[in-house]
């Protein structure tokens, strides 16, 4: 898998007009925001095999015709008229597009062009070859600190990037860390999809619901006020995931993911984390930190001893401490079969309600903007259940 487009969600909506279905399809742009060409996209580019899909989006090898050079094409389906439930909406493509343009960092996936036509828009973008990172990781036979934090430190020069710019991604996960080309010595990261990401502004309320249970942080579950310090959180549970395998708050149900979230209910069982060093243990305590005003910032974790070690008895530290590799991969192999086990899941449900003709559930036909579903807490479980990634 190459890339994985936003969410895994399918919705069907009731069929729109003539006039409302074309009502978009002259519109070029909202004023303040980027260009789309109004061009057939297959004129510059020869569009080849499907590299990933996702809820309302397609992502294709490409080919430009004038340089040879491959892409990946990502065909958004479009929002058709305000009724609607299915595609994205202009003004959410936009605020992808212009973060995108405004971008650019080696760490960071990079927007080449962008096209219209009467039913999408279609992004072309670097081509991210190397697969994930964790799916790298788990055919790894041995994993230190050391090399671990290098990839760690990639992820973060990547968001102190975009948080430098006010740019919150607001979705990091495992799925979004990919690798450029897994071939090389020391691959490197590219933080792809931003379909999330908000620039925030100063003074600004700014509150919502969206991202992936496992990975939020309590200010989007509490529905409070949000800003960068959500994407530190994320890497802490990122961070979490790859030095043990297991996800610190994820729970039997998402009611319960969540209320683990909210409570900030997390351990570091000597079952998964007994050769992990106490400068690992303590960078991760400091990410997973409720108080967003306590939580460290982009810099503070660029500069914290477990990436940065002030002496070589921390440098130290950090070779002969190894990452937990036997249950990361037992752990990813079972998270990588739930999610395609999810997927088809859903597709045969969706199936189904199409051929009787049936309206969706109102639990369906919510938005939902991440690879999984995003629920609000109705209450805290009574029990702690540990589980493994899913």
């Amino acid at each position: 898998m190459l890339f994985v487009a936003n969410s895994l969600l399918f919705y069907i909506a009731k069929p729109c007009s003539p006039k409302q279905y074309f009502q978009t399809a002259t519109s070029m742009r909202t004023p303040g925001m980027a260009v789309f060409k109004q061009e057939n996209v297959e004129d510059f580019y020869d569009i080849g095999e499907e590299l990933g899909s996702g809820q309302f989006a397609v992502v294709r090898r490409c080919k430009e015709k004038s340089t040879g050079t491959a892409y990946a094409a990502k065909f958004i389906k479009k929002r058709q008229s305000r009724v609607s439930r299915r595609g994205v909406k202009r003004e959410e493509i936009e605020r992808e597009v212009d973060i995108l343009q405004e971008i650019q960092h080696p760490n960071i996936v990079e927007l080449h062009d962008v096209y219209e036509n009467r039913t999408d828009v279609v992004l072309i973008l670097e081509l991210v070859s190397g697969g994930e990172l964790f799916d790298f990781l788990a055919q790894k036979e041995s994993l230190c600190e050391e090399e671990a934090t290098q990839f760690i430190k990639q992820i973060l020069d990547g968001v102190q990037y975009i948080h430098s710019k006010g740019i919150a991604h607001f979705d990091l996960k495992p799925e979004n860390i990919m690798l450029l080309d897994r071939s090389v010595p020391l691959p490197r990261i590219k933080v792809i999809d931003f379909g999330l990401a908000h620039k925030i502004k100063p003074g600004a309320d700014f509150k919502n619901i969206f991202g992936t249970p496992e990975f939020v942080a309590p200010e989007i579950v509490n529905y409070e006020q949000l800003g960068l310090e959500a994407d530190m959180w994320s890497i802490g549970v990122i961070t979490y995931i790859l030095l043990s395998g297991i996800s610190p708050f994820l729970g039997e149900t998402k009611q319960e993911t969540l209320g683990n979230v909210s409570a900030v209910d997390y351990d570091f069982d000597e079952e998964f984390f007994s050769n992990t060093s106490e400068l690992a243990k303590s960078f991760i305590r400091q990410l997973l930190e409720k108080d967003t005003r306590k939580r460290m910032t982009i810099q503070d974790a660029l500069n914290h001893p477990w990436i940065k070690p002030l002496n070589s008895r921390q440098a130290m530290v950090k070779r002969l401490s190894v990452v937990n590799l036997e249950n990361f991969k037992k752990q990813y192999a079972r998270r990588r079969w739930k999610l395609s086990f999810r997927i088809v899941a859903l597709c045969n449900h969706l199936t189904r309600i199409m051929k009787k003709g049936q309206k969706l559930p109102a639990e369906d036909q919510r938005d939902c903007e991440s690879d999984q579903e995003e629920e609000i807490l109705k209450r805290r479980p009574k029990t702690r259940k540990r589980s493994s990634t899913s």
